[in-house]
């Protein structure tokens, strides 16, 4: 485990600290230590979470922070979310300046209140408390206390002192009191010790502390926030939401209780049932029937976001859907499971975390770790993985959306860790062909064929599946790095196979692609293709690194140069190999013609921290 700094832990009781007075949050008193790379610096962060039964709970919150230059103003907002679940009882604040001197306090009428609705949902009870008090002359504190109760035990907050980059603590406290028969699970990260812990009659009392964290810049390709600062996240063993009742003692029971929620919410009208038949009754292989099912799916429903109370946990049934013609990820994951039932093929509800390099994850501790349902359906000697909410992906792939991480597949016995596919080097597979000709004044004429698959293609998928064709050439216009050029025509041709791949043609005209000198024409071959900015070397490199993305690159380039000119200089061929992938590069010149080659495979993995500056060498 990774402690970049050293956490203090009092073992011993300590009073809910009550309001500042004048002086307390001067900027004087800040330790220099918490100054350097921080934007802001929580002065004092308390929470104190009340259970009360398990159906009432209450939590306390008290956050003071001085905001030390502009960058750090987005920490002065104050935001919270309340639903059916939760409802914000008291709000406070007020405002100090540099010295600590009260400046001014929040008054009521100034709190908005918010629908938090997204712009894909039809259906939402989210709303917000929001205020700023729009302070601009640095360095400021604001401090905020609010008061929210919950209606449930399903859901326990966790304790995260230092939620982003660029800010530092100074003091953060976090107590949990509850009844003696109440029972919950606690996974700490980067925290010195254990909690102290009273019993107190038919009460117990925990606390953590933690105080003087530096802040922390986010090195590049640096593990997730856990790994590196102190945080404990929360699971309770048994709990109540709704009328419904369950236990987080195990991914198994966590599993019994979304089964039970579902139970029931299969049913599909006779002609949905009759249509279901019709399909796939004279189709002997299963996985046909899958895809046959899966594209009706996509043809008859759409995606929209709904959660209400506990809707957004509890899909609605698939009749439902199938009036209405909509569903969430969790409605629609349903009816196809529905449909697949209704066809004798077994299908398992599966909850993920879903999210472009989203994968942390914390397997040995049941809790509420995702956001997402897709559909897991084993077949014999292969497993397929539906993602219910799109209607262009194929059937059986995930895309880089949901793909290689763990997730719960959830059945009539209860809840099964699993993984999801990973798509690596070899899937992940990006192919160049360009063919140009370069003219006197420099112009360079270029038709290219490219090639992409696996997570290569996935933003060209959603590119030229959801916009127009005047849109993509917009963007075609801005995605390279050319200078001045013109997109002549462009197509591009599908393969929905499970491993997806696009093909794409281009037909671009560049001007002054060349630099022309005198007698002398100066140019680089790698006409399209333009890996990243260079990382910077760094001997002081904290994190290991996570690299979750494995990809192949291949170029081929030819040129046609105009005639009477001759190679003054060819950069040499390159071949490198490392533990972070294999890199070769050539250029010759044959027949008139500039022929460059250029291959890359990239590693992901886990690398220790001493390794960064390898990496660097091999992007340079």
């Amino acid at each position: 485990m990774i402690r970049p700094v050293l956490i203090s832990t009092i073992l011993f009781l300590f009073p809910f600290i009550g309001k500042a007075v004048d002086g307390d949050y001067a900027v004087s008193k800040i330790n220099t230590v918490l100054l350097k790379n921080a934007a802001a610096v929580l002065r004092l962060g308390e929470e104190r979470f009340e259970i009360i039964s398990y159906t009432k709970t209450r939590l306390y919150k008290k956050k003071a922070i001085t905001v030390l230059n502009e960058q750090g103003d987005g920490f002065a907002d104050f935001y919270e979310f309340y639903d059916k679940l939760r409802s914000v009882k008291s709000i406070s604040g007020r405002l100090y300046d540099a010295m600590g001197r009260e400046m001014r306090s929040l008054k009521s009428k100034e709190i908005e209140d918010l629908s938090a609705v997204s712009e894909i949902s039809l259906m939402e009870d989210n709303r917000i408390k929001r205020h700023n008090f729009y302070y601009k002359n640095y360095p400021y504190t604001v401090e905020y206390e609010v008061t929210i109760e919950y209606n449930n035990t399903f859901m326990l907050p966790d304790w995260n002192p230092q939620w982003r980059e660029k800010f530092a603590v100074e003091v953060s406290l976090f107590t949990i009191e509850c009844p003696s028969w109440f029972t919950f699970r606690y996974k700490m990260f980067n925290y010195k010790g254990e909690p102290g812990i009273v019993s107190n009659g038919d009460k117990k009392t925990f606390r953590w502390r933690a105080e003087t964290i530096p802040a922390v810049i986010k090195e590049f390709a640096a593990p997730d926030f856990p790994s590196i600062t102190t945080c404990v996240f929360f699971s309770p063993d048994k709990f109540e939401i709704e009328g419904y009742k369950g236990s987080m003692n195990s991914w198994k029971e966590l599993g019994q209780f979304e089964y039970l929620l579902n139970q029931g919410r299969d049913k599909l009208p006779p002609q949905v049932k009759q249509r279901v038949h019709e399909l796939t009754d004279r189709i002997t292989d299963a996985r046909k029937k899958v895809e046959i099912l899966y594209d009706y799916l996509q043809k008859n429903t759409r995606y929209v976001s709904i959660q209400l109370g506990l809707g957004g946990w509890q899909p609605f049934d698939a009749t439902y859907v199938s009036t209405k013609a909509y569903g969430d990820c969790k409605a629609l994951s349903n009816f196809m499971y529905s449909l697949l039932k209704e066809a004798n093929i077994k299908s398992c509800y599966t909850d993920i975390y879903s999210g472009e390099g989203e994968t942390f994850f914390i397997p040995d501790f049941p809790s509420l770790q995702f956001n997402h349902v897709i559909l897991c359906v084993p077949l014999p000697g292969d497993t397929m993985w539906l993602e219910c909410t799109s209607q262009t992906l194929p059937a059986g792939y995930l895309s880089g959306f949901t793909s290689d991480r763990y997730a719960l597949a959830v059945d009539e016995s209860g809840g099964h860790l699993i993984r999801t596919p990973v798509y690596g080097v070899n899937e992940n597979l990006q192919v160049r062909k360009v063919k140009a000709s370069l003219e006197d004044n420099g112009t360079l004429r270029i038709s290219a064929t490219n090639y992409y698959k696996g997570i290569q293609q996935d933003d060209l998928h959603r590119l030229i599946n959801g916009l127009s064709k005047d849109k993509i050439k917009g963007y075609l216009h801005s995605l390279f790095d050319l200078g001045t050029y013109e997109i002549n025509n462009f197509n591009y041709v599908q393969d929905n196979s499970e491993l997806p791949a696009i093909e794409e043609s281009l037909d671009i005209t560049v001007n002054n692609y060349a630099t022309m000198t005198g007698k002398r024409i100066f140019i680089a071959p790698n006409v399209i293709t333009r890996m990243p900015a260079k990382l910077a070397p760094d001997t002081a490199r904290k994190y290991d690194l996570e690299i979750d993305f494995a990809y192949t690159d291949v170029e081929s380039v030819e040129i046609e140069l105009p005639k009477g000119y001759e190679t003054e200089t060819v950069p040499q061929d390159i071949s490198v190999q490392s533990k972070f992938g294999k890199y070769d590069c050539s250029v010759k010149l044959k027949d008139n013609k500039l022929i460059y080659h250029r291959a890359v495979e990239h590693y992901s993995g886990h690398f220790p921290a001493k390794d960064y500056n390898e990496l660097v060498k091999f992007v340079e």
